[in-house]
């Protein structure tokens, strides 16, 4: 579900595929930060996920700011922005199968760095609600379709750079790199979005992109290009070699299609309901849980951050630990797992908001289960990346790794649409519902399926 990465020297083959001298060095040297390629990713990666958790946190507040608590228009937002990556990153993997890896990524860091630039001068010309919607409807189409070229290219680079025995410790040091993020970059979020106008907070957001994309254009590959002319027949072609593989893999597509449901029933929690829950029924509240500190926003960093501290926990565990073999049966009982706590969770918000109107009590088992789920996710997520890694070809990563992207979030979109309509016309009960038996009925067939236990 997360994937960075980036590239080496000089080529050498084996019967794993081809990997570099630097990725030979790697394995002496007792730990992967000291591999100078993997340093330049993790501190461009660290750069423009700081960019991208200020951009996200202010995008969803402000929408709903503007629009009058429009939970529909926020929804429609975030579906917009999610079905232009799915579309977009097949074509993405393809290319950055074909093409010069590091040079897609820090082209892509440079053009969406100023895109948000442009977007905060025209937030600034035209300081209607109406053109501010615009802009950010625009500017979500189009990050998104540069992040689909984006993506592929820097989740196919990190087996190209580290041993594959050090995959695990890769992602974990990632994974740990993101939860920090989440912790400084939701905290600087609140404080920053409270502050701030919206439009000083996208420049700072542009920066943090230019930045990153400076940091990869010292990363040094070898770059073997491709002896087919790239055409329109040529990607599809592709394509279609990577749907073919993926289908092949039984136990990786089971597996895909279950992160599928997990991300459809996830996502709208924390992204539709976590900020209406603040925006409305902790806003309206006589009284919550220090009022006089922390605003709705900063209780949505408060959670964020707990959530992070947890993830960062479970980064650090995984990082020390032996890779296993298997996953498959584990990974269908923790997300089993998350169906128990998502029920724990709709009961809870029931009896204590809809029946007895206290928000404290739910705000209190809100905290905990969010920090459940940070351990659980990163016990889901860094597994699969790494058996994931293992069993793709490398000449074969990019255009896979887009198509498992595009297959594990393609839900996505959706879910955030129908998520915001769900919430303006029925309320947070109903979506909560309806998550805790989309996780129930995932982890049932989950377990069900011989296939699991494979991968």
């Amino acid at each position: 579900m997360y994937v960075t990465a980036r590239g080496a020297n000089i080529i050498h083959s084996n019967k794993k595929g081809w990997h570099t001298e630097a990725m030979e060095n790697a394995v002496k040297k007792e730990n992967v930060l000291k591999n100078r390629n993997f340093m330049l990713v993790f501190l461009g990666a660290l750069v423009s996920e700081m960019g991208s958790t200020l951009y996200s946190f202010a995008v969803s507040f402000y929408i709903l700011e503007v629009s009058g608590n429009n939970a529909f228009l926020q929804g429609l937002y975030l579906a917009v922005c999610g079905v232009t990556f799915v579309l977009v990153t097949p074509f993405g993997g393809v290319l950055s199968d074909r093409l010069n890896k590091v040079r897609i990524m820090y082209i892509c860091d440079y053009v969406k760095g100023a895109c948000i630039i442009a977007a905060t001068l025209l937030m600034t010309v035209y300081s209607s609600a109406g053109a501010h919607i615009a802009i950010l409807f625009v500017i979500g189409f189009s990050n998104n379709v540069i992040g689909g070229f984006f993506s592929p290219a820097s989740g196919a680079l990190l087996p190209s750079i580290v041993d594959e025995n050090q995959l695990q410790q890769a992602n974990s040091y990632f994974s740990l790199k993101s939860s920090f993020i989440s912790i400084l970059g939701i905290v600087a979020a609140g404080i920053l979005y409270a502050a701030l106008p919206v439009n000083t907070l996208f420049l700072v957001v542009g920066i943090c992109f230019i930045l990153s994309g400076v940091s990869e254009i010292f990363i040094r590959i070898t770059h073997i290009p491709s002896t087919e002319k790239i055409s329109v027949k040529l990607i599809f072609k592709d394509m279609g070699d990577g749907f073919v593989y993926v289908k092949n893999q039984k136990a990786l597509l089971i597996l895909t299609l279950s992160i599928l449901f997990l991300n459809c029933f996830l996502s709208p929690v924390g992204a539709n309901f976590m900020p209406y829950f603040l925006i409305t029924d902790l806003a309206s509240a006589p009284s919550y849980l220090f009022d006089g500190i922390l605003t709705p926003e900063l209780w949505s960093s408060v959670l964020n951050v707990l959530f992070s501290i947890t993830s960062i926990a479970a980064s650090v565990i995984l990082s020390a630990k032996a890779q296993e073999e298997k996953c498959g049966k584990k990974v269908a009982w923790r997300i089993g797992l998350i169906a128990v706590i998502m029920i724990v969770l709709t009961a809870a918000y029931n009896i204590f908001v809809q029946i007895r109107h206290e928000v404290n009590p739910f705000l209190i088992t809100f905290a905990i289960t969010w920090m459940l789920l940070g351990i659980i996710i990163m016990f889901i997520n860094i597994p699969i990346n790494t058996a994931m890694m293992k069993m793709v070809d490398k000449d074969k990563l990019g255009k896979v790794t887009s198509i498992l992207t595009t297959l594990s979030q393609g839900l996505s979109p959706l879910a955030l649409l129908l998520a915001g309509t769900v919430l303006q016309q029925w309320g947070s009960s109903a979506l909560l519902t309806v998550c805790a038996a989309g996780f129930a009925v995932t982890a049932l067939i989950m377990l069900c399926n011989k296939h699991v236990k494979e991968f």
